[in-house]
Formats: structure tokens, sequence, C-alpha cells
């Protein structure tokens, strides 16, 4: 089960960090994250 979780918590963690590598930088600042904040925005998704 454990590795299950691990999956799927990874898995979560690139699809967010993904998604928010897509938005521009005008984008990332309407929602008051920059490009450095994307992979501590990333793990607390998960």
């Amino acid at each position: 089960m454990n590795l299950i979780r691990n999956y799927r918590n990874w898995r979560r963690y690139r699809d967010t960090v993904s998604e928010l590598s897509r938005l521009s930088n005008r984008e990332l600042t309407d929602l008051g994250i920059t490009r450095s904040d994307i992979p501590f925005v990333a793990r607390k998704s998960i």
C-alpha cells in the first residue's frame, strides 16, 4: 500500500509542476506565486 500511495503522490506532484510550468509569468503572478515557488506549491498539493 505504501508503494501505491508514494507513486500516486509522485504523480500528483509531477502533474502539478507540469501544469504550473505551462502558465505564463503573468498568470503565475495573478496566482501569487513565482516560477521558483512551483516545486514548493506542488509539494503542498500532495
